[in-house]
């Protein structure tokens, strides 16, 4: 186990895990050489108490906010919805960016100083009595002793701190500031770690659940110039032609469609009236019937496509990753006469950004184009959501039908 724990340390040479390493390391290493001491661990007990209440105040302040900005379709977060601004949900709508760096840190200050005051006023009738207690029956002990309870009781400290980094890195990481932090933050064991018992499941615990492996890249797409064999008479530049495979196969090969996937599709509208109505059915279905495949998403991640790609055999075995959610989706559409669009970019998966696959769907009677991810629907809604731009970024058209 021990041995498992330090082998992210020395084999990767990953700064992160040099990082959260030692953060995690150094109280325990001040505990044990300054000894335990009622006095010291007081003043080491506010600094805990800010510590902890901050992650508190991070949970709550995350949790409450997106639901009430984001998930608001019932209960107390619907009626605290209806009561702001309207030019205040507008200017949100347009950059919900700024959810993440104002409205949250501003609720998690709020939190953060009710459960200080709290905490405060439980440990000064519980916790520091009894520290006084157990130094008036340590005091003739051995100095090793205090150094080991000094080390024991910094653990919580040490748990606090990296878990309050872990939660940071994953903010800068949303916001996309430097490409050689997002790919050591992916590679990082013990961040992704971190990310997935504590950030995760707080930022967004069904996408977590659901799509455990949408953490690796597993969406690829490689641009090759191919010569076709008869042009033996003819310049490379003549005859070579540009051919773009997405997970191993070509967009073509995966949006085709079949009869009985028409078929289907256009029964499962059959008593829908608009496009919007249609599109949301598809999205729907695809997003409920489909299960994530982590083994393929394994296998793509390693650059092996020795699997079926494409909206045929994703319909067939209910079972693909991001690019045959959208090739599936597209098929669908196009048996509806519905125009649509994949969009291939990046999604952030709660630990990194990583290349992704989503559509885009055009509403004739609103005329609009909507954006649709039907494999991020297992986190949560999707069709048109304002959480797109939060997630989902440098979308290119891949095509149009």
């Amino acid at each position: 186990m021990y041995k498992d724990f330090f082998v992210p340390f020395f084999k990767d040479k990953n700064l992160i895990n040099v990082l959260m390493l030692l953060i995690f390391i150094y109280p325990i290493l001040k505990g044990f050489i300054i000894k335990f001491s009622s006095r010291h661990l007081k003043e080491d007990v506010l600094g805990v108490e800010g510590n902890f209440s901050f992650v508190l105040s991070l949970i709550f302040g995350i949790h409450w906010m997106k639901n009430i900005f984001f998930n608001h379709t019932k209960g107390i977060y619907s009626n605290i919805y209806e009561l702001i601004p309207e030019s205040i949900l507008k200017y949100v709508s347009n950059k919900p960016i700024v959810i993440y760096i104002v409205v949250i840190p501003i609720a998690i200050f709020i939190i953060h100083n009710l459960i200080m005051f709290i905490f405060r006023g439980i440990n000064t009738i519980t916790v520091f009595p009894l520290f006084d207690g157990i130094e008036s029956g340590i005091r003739e002990k051995s100095s090793f002793l205090r150094r080991i309870l000094g080390s024991v009781f910094q653990i919580p400290k040490s748990i606090c701190y990296i878990i309050i980094l872990a939660f940071v890195l994953n903010f800068l990481s949303m916001l996309n500031l430097s490409e050689n932090l997002n790919l050591s933050l992916g590679k990082s064991k013990y961040y992704n770690y971190i990310c997935q018992q504590v950030v995760i499941p707080i930022n967004n615990s069904k996408l977590a659940k659901k799509l455990p492996n949408i953490v690796n890249n597993s969406f690829k797409i490689v641009v090759k110039r191919e010569i076709p064999k008869d042009s033996e008479n003819k310049t490379s530049n003549e005859t070579s032609k540009t051919i773009i495979y997405y997970n191993g196969i070509t967009l073509d090969e995966g949006v085709k469609s079949n009869k009985e996937i028409n078929a289907f599709a256009v029964d499962l509208v059959k008593n829908s009236n608009t496009d919007r109505e249609k599109a949301e059915k598809i999205y729907d279905w695809i997003s409920k019937n489909i299960i994530y495949d982590n083994d393929k998403a394994d296998k793509i991640f390693k650059n092996i496509y020795d699997s079926e790609s494409g909206a045929i055999p994703t319909y067939n075995s209910r079972t693909g990753i991001c690019f045959d959610y959208s090739c599936l989706y597209v098929a669908m559409c196009r048996a509806n006469g519905i125009k649509v669009r994949i969009v291939t970019g990046k999604g952030f998966n709660g630990v990194s950004w990583i290349g992704h696959a989503w559509n885009e769907v055009y509403l004739k009677e609103e005329k609009q184009w909507l954006n649709v991810d039907t494999t991020f629907a297992k986190g949560g809604d999707y069709f048109g959501s304002r959480r797109f731009m939060i997630d989902h970024k440098d979308g290119k058209i891949a095509d149009e039908w």
